[in-house]
């Protein structure tokens, strides 16, 4: 089990003041000691479930004081709250260490995948609309900035193509097809040709945003692995870090993942409350059971982060309220079943629409906001 300290990040609202840009440092007549390497070291990491390497980590952290993280993000659809809260919880982890973050707009290449049928202005609104969720509910925006990959690409086309070319040159089809789980795809399926050059680009995506960190969800590590692979074929030293986040499962069983042409399995952010609550009654939480629960990670990964905390309200009878400092305790107390799911789910459905109602907030009282929310909900989901 991991140590519990890592995961803990207070809301949004309390880590805006993580975040100390140098001007204000320097300026500031307060003593706040500067950040150990250490304390750097322990923030990142906690963001990944894997880490490649650690040791490469730790040495970035204690050389280059405003490392960059590359994040990215085809627009396919609705955002539901992996992408939208776990992403915001990781980004201000992140920035509060001191690195920058460049969120890649992948609009080409959500239209090379055939997301919103290919049409690449449907695309560009549904990325819109995810820019908004974050801000609504409180990514920290000091330090990131947001990078449509085909306004990039096109800028600087003469240093971007040629990347691409080397990387498909030195590459066996068989291993760039291995790639091909970034796409939500499996190598079994009939690929187009444009999905065959998806991972290509990708691996020059993190060369192209002179990225240190690739910090990425677990389905994308093999394009990531690739990365490292052709630093190794061009003899580059500096290789780009693989930070790798936990995946959220669906809600229900066996879900391996939320998916957004399956609303059941999926929060969106934008879900009223009485949305979450019959989503969260009718999520698979058998009792006493840990393993492959999707309620109990929702409150690892959601819960402990955003509020260091969880509030379970029961009756006197069923054994009073509790307030849980640790997943560990929660564990304890559900796997000997002093802590039942009928108590469990309505606390979750509680501590998810507090987090969500600045979003719905947001997007019921400004004009742009609402207006987009209503056309992404429009279009059709293609895989």
């Amino acid at each position: 089990m991991e140590d519990q300290s890592l995961d803990q990040t207070p809301p949004s609202n309390q880590m805006q003041s993580l975040s100390v840009n140098s001007q204000d440092q320097s300026s500031s007549s307060d003593s706040t000691p500067p950040m150990s390497t250490e304390e750097k070291f322990l923030i990142v990491r906690s963001v990944g479930e894997e880490c490649i390497q650690e040791d490469e980590l730790f040495n970035l952290l204690a050389h280059k004081p405003e490392p960059i993280c590359y994040d990215g993000f085809e627009p396919s659809g609705r955002m539901h709250i992996a992408q939208g809260v776990m992403k915001t919880i990781n980004v201000n982890k992140l920035t509060s260490a001191g690195c920058r973050v460049k969120i890649w707009i992948a609009d080409w290449f959500a239209q090379l995948n055939n997301k919103m049928g290919g049409d690449l202005k449907k695309i560009k609104t549904v990325g819109a609309y995810l820019i908004e969720i974050w801000k609504a509910v409180g990514m920290n925006l000091e330090k990131v900035e947001f990078l449509w990959s085909s306004e990039e690409i096109n800028s600087r086309a003469s240093e971007y193509w040629p990347l691409v070319m080397d990387i498909a040159r030195r590459n066996k089809l068989p291993r760039i097809m291995r790639c091909c789980q970034i796409m939500g795809r499996s190598e079994q399926e009939e690929l187009t040709a444009a999905q065959i050059l998806y991972p290509c680009m990708q691996c020059a995506d993190i060369f192209f945003l002179k990225a240190d960190i690739c910090q990425l969800g677990m389905d994308q590590r093999k394009v990531n692995v690739l990365a490292r692979e052709y630093c190794d074929d061009i003899k580059r030293k500096n290789k780009p870090i693989i930070l790798s986040h936990h995946m959220l499962p669906g809600l229900q069983q066996g879900q391996e993942k939320m998916s957004k042409s399956d609303p059941s399995s999926s929060i969106f952010m934008e879900d009223e409350e009485a949305e979450v609550n019959v989503k969260i009654k009718k999520a698979y939480c058998p009792p006493k059971t840990v393993e492959g629960n999707p309620c109990l990670e929702y409150i690892k990964y959601i819960i402990f982060p955003w509020f260091n905390e969880f509030k379970v309200e029961r009756s006197a009878d069923n054994g009073g309220d509790k307030i849980f400092q640790s997943f560990e305790d929660l564990v304890s107390d559900y796997e000997n079943g002093d802590l039942h799911p009928g108590d469990l789910k309505p606390a979750l459905a509680k501590a998810l629409n507090k987090i969500l109602q600045p979003v719905r907030d947001h997007f019921n009282n400004n004009a742009n906001a609402k207006d987009l929310l209503k056309r992404v909900k429009g279009y059709r989901i293609t895989r």
